[in-house]
């Protein structure tokens, strides 16, 4: 006879447990086991069976798996929290009865808590750590920007203006930047980190103000999460980078309001190493440093060992050197070995010319322009940039400069009552161009022309970059790479002779169908894919006397039609396969192919307004 299985102690209601059972059995708080679950990562469960999962009972509540409890009972935070209520109460009674000095210690021992150790547990590797900093990027940004009150202190603000900094120098330096875009929400960026895509978005350097009705302990408990995890990445990215972190800071730059300018980046071959510090010690009247003493040990060991006793050379190929492949002759085949990279061959390719798109050019800034925008994404493609000190202090260089090729500026045209001849010619060999004209170039990849963004121009159109769904519509895209010219021109023929009004003869419709209606359904017919077969169907065509463009026309109906019935086949392998799906597959599979359906149908609306469009052009041109 097998175990009997007690109600309520095996199976789902084992598996899961609620979350008022947790903290019960935690012994913590409401907010401090919030702060656990968002540092440990762990969320709630939703189980199959809540009525089996909360024994019996039906009333809302959320659960957790009990491992993951049990996993969080054995936390160091844990123990440091029960720790900190503990001082709590302790500087609560000390400040009650008036002893200040109890006070000053208990302030001086407080518990604090670090994450480290939570770092390295849920990030094993660096490449797990880089492709999870999004969220982090985007929270360290938002809160670089807010203002300082009583739940969110300066020094947080000034922390997180800090990790914002070095993350844009570092981005600067190694020229990742691929993708931007000008959003309502803010200003999204993309960059390539050890092959790794990461996104975050940087809100407008506008006023901001916290709402009363959020929660900020909550994020304030994932701004600490994040900023411990930037700190180990930069770190590591800086030290690979062969850069000092953190970066030197010039204060009175900083305080001037120059930002990211008032870090420096600095080699660490730069440093010279300082020089090891030698004790001295007296013995017997003499003054012996720890020099002398290494020197004596190092003869007492020379005068020891023999020359049968000394260390063999170590062959070359176990040397630590930086070397290169060596090919040697393949012992299976004659052919030719093909070179194996190395990191100094890899480093010695040549980079992509987006990378150094605007190094040939010098940009000023103009007070209304966003500076802090524009000139990261100007230094990242290796450009100089330059701003009024009203925008802040670190320029290197100042508006009559002869170097500035493009001048960014957000304002209307204005005429100058009064210009010299030297403005006059200053002004007519840069380019004004719009702050829109640097962000298209970089998505583009290439310099674009000025004239459509020049100052006072209407814009056109501004593109996301991030449209990577397969099959999605692309505004920049011609239509004629898709649909034959052909095609198109048939289409116009129709409608033109529709808007004409220009009917055919009943007469010489019938004599039409007369002669050449087997001709015509043999066309349709045929396999307008196959080219043997499309060009024996217009031979017979010009046998019975159709006209080429009569046969075109029926060509392009033939191919309409056989694009309307494509859509409405359905294969009955595909029939066969939806079968043997289970009913959660087969609606899962159903969302799908309706996903995609919708978007199909949005895709040929928007390439019909396009189309709609291109040819209310043409036909404006036709008639200028």
């Amino acid at each position: 006879m097998g175990r009997l299985r007690q109600k309520g102690k095996a199976g789902a209601a084992k598996a899961y447990i609620t979350r008022t059972q947790a903290v019960k059995k935690l012994q913590c708080s409401l907010a401090d086991f919030r702060r656990l679950c968002i540092l440990k990562g762990i969320f709630p469960r939703e189980p199959r069976n809540r009525k089996k999962a909360n024994k019996g009972s039906s009333a809302p509540t959320s659960f957790y798996y009990s491992k993951d409890i049990a996993f969080i009972a054995h936390e160091p935070v844990l123990r440091k929290l029960r720790e900190h209520k503990a001082f709590a109460k302790k500087l609560s009674r000390a400040l009650g009865r008036g002893e200040w000095s109890s006070a000053k210690s208990l302030e001086d021992n407080k518990p604090v808590y670090h994450l480290d150790h939570i770092i390295k547990e849920r990030y094993p590797t660096f490449i797990d750590a880089v492709r999870d900093i999004d969220d982090a990027l985007c929270m360290i940004f938002l809160f670089s920007s807010l203002p300082s009150n009583a739940r969110i202190p300066p020094s947080l603000i000034e922390n997180c203006s800090r990790l914002a900094a070095e993350w844009q120098l570092y981005v600067m330096h190694t020229q990742a930047l691929r993708k931007v875009f000008l959003s309502i929400k803010g200003v999204y960026y993309q960059a390539e980190i050890l092959d790794q895509t990461v996104t975050w978005l940087v809100p407008y350097q506008f006023t901001q103000s916290i709402p009363t009705d959020v929660d900020v302990r909550v994020m304030l408990t994932f701004l600490e999460l994040y900023q411990t995890l930037l700190g180990f990445v930069f770190f590591k990215l800086y030290t690979d980078a062969q850069l000092i972190y953190p970066p030197p800071l010039d204060m009175k730059k900083y305080e001037a309001g120059a930002s990211v300018g008032a870090f420096s980046l600095q080699d660490t071959s730069q440093i010279t190493p300082a020089a090891p510090k030698t004790k001295q010690v007296e013995v017997e009247g003499k003054t012996i440093s720890t020099k002398h003493v290494r020197t004596a040990i190092k003869n007492i060991t020379a005068s020891e060992t023999t020359e049968d006793e000394l260390p063999l050379p170590l062959p070359t190929s176990q040397v630590d050197v930086d070397e290169e492949f060596v090919l040697h002759e393949s012992k299976s085949g004659s052919h030719d070995a093909a070179a194996l990279p190395t990191l100094h061959s890899l480093s010695t390719l040549p980079q992509a010319t987006s990378a150094h798109l605007f190094a040939p050019y010098t940009f000023w800034l103009s007070r209304e322009t966003s500076r802090g925008i524009f000139e990261f994404l100007v230094r990242c493609f290796g450009g100089r940039t330059g701003w009024p000190s009203s925008s802040g202090s670190g320029s290197p260089f100042d508006e009559q400069d002869d170097s500035i090729t493009h001048v960014i500026i957000d304002r209307p045209l204005a005429n100058k009552a009064q210009e010299s001849v030297e403005e006059r010619d200053r002004r007519l060999r840069r380019k004004y161009v719009q702050p829109q004209w640097v962000v298209d170039c970089i998505n583009a990849g290439k310099i674009l022309l000025e004239g459509p963004y020049a100052q006072g121009q209407t814009l056109p159109p501004h593109l996301s970059p991030f449209g990577e769904l397969a099959g999605a519509y692309e505004p920049s895209k011609s239509l004629g790479e898709d649909i034959p010219m052909e095609t198109v021109e048939e289409e116009e023929e129709v409608e033109e002779e529709e808007e004409e009004g220009l009917v055919e003869d009943e007469e010489g419709a019938d004599e039409d169908v007369a002669a050449g209606g087997a001709e015509r359904r043999t066309t349709v017919a045929v396999n307008i894919d196959d080219p043997t077969s499309l060009r024996a169907a217009e031979l017979a065509a010009e046998a019975a006397g159709m006209d080429y463009g009569s046969f075109t026309k029926e060509i392009g109906k033939s191919r309409k039609k056989g694009k309307s019935t494509d859509k409405n086949v359905h294969d009955p392998e595909q029939d066969m396969n939806k079968m043997m799906m289970s009913n959660k597959q087969r609606k899962l599979y159903e969302r799908m192919k309706h996903g995609e359906r919708k978007r199909a149908t949005e895709r040929t609306k928007l390439e019909e307004k396009k189309r709609v469009l291109d040819k209310a052009a043409r036909r404006k041109v036709q008639k200028t």
